[in-house]
């Protein structure tokens, strides 16, 4: 999860690292790896010669002549600009995303690499360069990272639902079954095993009660399985920060598929709801059905929006919503295996209880539309 800034000085990567041979799905290997622990200063040198092992051209380029900047610090991975000046005078800016430690525990780096090359041929994300042992390089994206206070302004709301409905007709090849009730359950299993080292933290995870977390996943799974959601492939982890926009050319990016499978669309969509309320979980920000009908007629009929039909909202509403509860349980889940796992200082603890908190809150309100939507 990252931020990548506008740089009008650099010029078109893929000319200048490209791997020479005319390959577009193609990329650069190497087996260096990069401490995620490192400061800046120390990173620094350790970045330049994965550059330069990664792309042979750049081999024998001064140091001085290479800049890296963190551009992030999210809650899963460290994003890195490095900027190389050629030549011929010319900058050449890509982006270095260290992984997370032991973020391969909840998340397959196989997938998600046969899922870049597809979604990048179809125009979204950056250009996947170079992989290492534990990261990747992208060609760097000349916009900047949406803020949760965005994603709700009518008209960028729009433009996320356009590109989404383009987003979820991407073929990725493999198994298009849903994988949500995989990974929910999968996290229940990780994170009902955990044992903390620090005390506190291991009272606070004792007061949490699983069973009832249990009874819950499958009480959601039963009403969502009747409402007959679509199965598209979903990025999963729609936040603002997963959403760049280049404000002179007017075009929006998703980026970080990390997350992304083939999923239920409801759960898409109410999940980047989830995310209006941003790290912080204000949910004071959860749009409203007005604001939701606007998305979903833009999501619907991209080009005809004032078309959609009152039913067609109305169906999706459901849909979105209910799924919506879904997500809390999955990113409680999540928070709870990162507060064990992640060294990144953020409080998954608190922010385990703020999403299963919200759940239980809206819980009622909308398996009940759910279950009045299905009787008629």
């Amino acid at each position: 999860m990252g931020a990548e800034e506008i740089d009008n000085g650099s010029v078109d990567v893929e000319e200048s690292v490209g791997n020479g041979d005319g390959n577009t799905e193609s990329y650069q290997l190497s087996t260096l790896s990069v401490d995620h622990y490192l400061p800046l200063p120390a990173m620094i040198p350790r970045i330049i010669e994965l550059c330069k092992d990664l792309f042979k051209q750049w081999s024998e380029v001064d140091d001085s002549r290479f800049s890296v900047e963190m551009v992030s610090g999210g809650i899963t991975n460290q994003l890195l600009k490095v900027t190389v000046e050629e030549e011929n005078g010319s900058n050449v800016s890509i982006t270095v995303r260290l992984y997370g430690p032991n973020t391969d525990y909840v998340i397959n780096r196989d997938q998600e690499l046969q899922a870049i090359k597809y979604l990048s041929a179809a125009g979204f994300g950056a250009k996947l360069l170079g992989v290492f042992k534990n990261g990747m390089v992208q060609s760097f994206i000349h916009a900047r990272t949406l803020e949760p206070s965005d994603i709700r302004k009518p008209e960028l709301a729009a433009e996320i639902a356009k590109q989404l409905n383009k987003f979820h007709k991407v073929y990725i090849p493999g198994s298009t079954e849903p994988q949500l009730w995989n990974e929910i359950l999968k996290c229940y299993g990780k994170a009902s095993a955990l044992q903390f080292d620090d005390t506190e933290k291991q009272c606070i995870f004792d007061s949490i009660s699983f069973t009832e977390i249990h009874n819950e996943i499958l009480e959601i799974k039963e009403v969502t399985s009747l409402l007959d959601a679509p199965v598209v492939f979903s990025h999963n982890d729609l936040l603002s920060g997963n959403l760049m926009l280049n404000e002179e050319e007017e075009r929006l990016y998703f980026i970080d598929f990390e997350y992304g499978s083939y999923n239920y669309r409801g759960f898409d969509i109410g999940n980047h709801f989830n995310e209006y309320a941003g790290y912080d979980c204000d949910f004071s920000c959860y749009p409203s059905k007005e604001e939701q009908y606007h998305f979903f007629r833009h999501y619907l009929q991209p080009e005809e929006p004032d078309e959609v039909s009152q039913e067609d909202l109305e169906a999706l509403y459901v849909e979105s919503n209910t799924f919506m509860l879904a997500s809390h349980l999955y990113w409680a889940l999540w928070a709870l295996i990162q507060a064990r796992m992640s060294p990144i200082d953020f409080d998954y603890l608190r922010y385990f209880f703020l999403r299963y908190n919200e759940y239980k809150k809206n819980k009622e309100k909308y398996c009940s539309l759910a279950r009045s939507f299905l009787a008629r």
